[in-house]
């Protein structure tokens, strides 16, 4: 939309903007121009613009904001994956296939694949996007992860501590990801990640690993509780993580400091469709007033799906949030887990990121899994 005359978007018949006093309108219209909402009301009281898109009672939402995600990658693991099909337990080891595909391949098909996937996630109303390094566990394979996803957006996380590599040991890996790599990547990186997890890295590590990124200046996020119990949530808080994702295996003590904190309790459902994990409890985290987001986590590992209405679907019949707390979650949820106000929602000043429906609410996006219900994704320049 920057650049661009104002657009008057028309006969909606369910406009979900999220405001505060009509966060869902009916027979509505929006108004956007220089990349930013300009005006919401009443589709009889609309003002005149360049450009009117009449979406003929279609529902419209935000664009959705997926605020966890690792495509700077190469191959697959789809044999992994029918492994764990036929029975085999999933167990973060896998990662490491993905590190040598990723180390080998060029820049350019590193690239290509990352446009690929994000044009993927465009076309079922994706918006915004965070993507992760994680796949180089080197100084210089992380530092080019990086560089080719900031091309890509502006929400990039430096996840050197993903798993240790083979070829070293726990403590000096974590002293290079503290080091040199961190040195190398933090220009290139908003934000800070850690697996804080059994085959990755204890709590102790984490916390070296995430004072260590603060001290650069990048915001911390962390991956925890995905495969047991452990430190990884408290540690989060206690350290004022932006987000902490999986949250799979949550103890009370795990929900009260989520309930405490201002960190976002990042939910991954296409996790635990693909490793056959118990889903995250939505329900018991939104009764303690914890807020929740929905991400895809899509990596060619555990999550292979760069789709948003999918996880919602999946949020919704698996997890104990309703059609629209799943929306929010992937919307407002996903802006306040990367620290957004522009993103999100669609009040004004908001960018002018919508998602128009091929249905008449967006309960459908629950209601119709597995059905291309996005039918046109408007956006504003990123």
């Amino acid at each position: 939309m920057e650049g661009r005359g104002s657009l008057l978007v028309t006969n909606i018949g369910e406009l979900v903007t999220w405001d505060d006093e009509r966060p869902v309108r009916r027979d509505a219209a929006l108004a956007l121009a220089d990349g930013e909402v300009t005006w919401v009301g009443d589709a009889v009281g609309a003002p005149a613009a360049d450009e009117v898109l009449d979406v003929a009672g279609a529902a419209v939402v935000p664009g959705f904001v997926d605020s966890h995600s690792h495509l700077v990658f190469a191959g697959d693991r789809a044999a992994e994956f029918e492994a764990r099909m036929g029975g085999r337990p999933y167990a973060a080891g896998g990662i490491r296939t993905t590190v040598t595909a990723t180390r080998a391949a060029t820049d350019e098909a590193l690239d290509a694949n990352v446009r690929r996937l994000v044009a993927e996630m465009r076309r079922q109303g994706t918006t915004t996007v965070e993507i992760k390094s994680g796949y180089g566990l080197s100084v210089a394979d992380e530092a080019r992860s990086l560089a080719i996803a900031s091309r890509h957006t502006a929400e990039t996380t430096y996840l050197g501590a993903h798993v240790v590599p083979d070829g070293t040991t726990p403590e000096a890996y974590v002293a290079l990801v503290t080091g040199p790599m961190l040195e190398a990547c933090a220009p290139r990186a908003r934000w800070i990640d850690v697996f804080c997890e059994t085959g990755a890295f204890d709590a102790d590590a984490a916390r070296t690993i995430l004072t260590a990124g603060r001290a650069a200046g990048l915001g911390l996020r962390v991956h925890a509780n995905q495969l047991s119990y452990g430190p990884g949530v408290r540690l989060a808080c206690e350290l004022g993580a932006a987000a902490v994702d999986h949250c799979t295996y949550l103890a009370d003590a795990d929900v009260a400091a989520l309930a405490g904190s201002g960190t976002v309790a990042g939910l991954l459902p296409g996790v635990e469709f693909s490793t056959r994990h118990p889903y995250p409890d939505a329900r018991r985290l939104l009764d303690a007033g914890v807020t929740v987001a929905l991400a895809s986590d899509c990596n060619p590992g555990s999550s292979y799906t760069s789709s948003i209405p999918f996880c919602i679907a999946l949020a919704v019949r698996e997890m104990g949030m309703t059609p629209y707390e799943a929306l929010r979650a992937a919307t407002v949820g996903g802006a306040a887990s990367l620290r957004r106000d522009d993103v999100g929602h669609l009040r004004i000043g908001a960018r002018a990121d919508l998602v128009v429906l091929d249905a008449p609410s967006a309960v459908h996006l629950a209601y119709r899994p597995g059905v291309p219900l996005v039918s046109r994704t408007v956006t504003s320049a990123h």
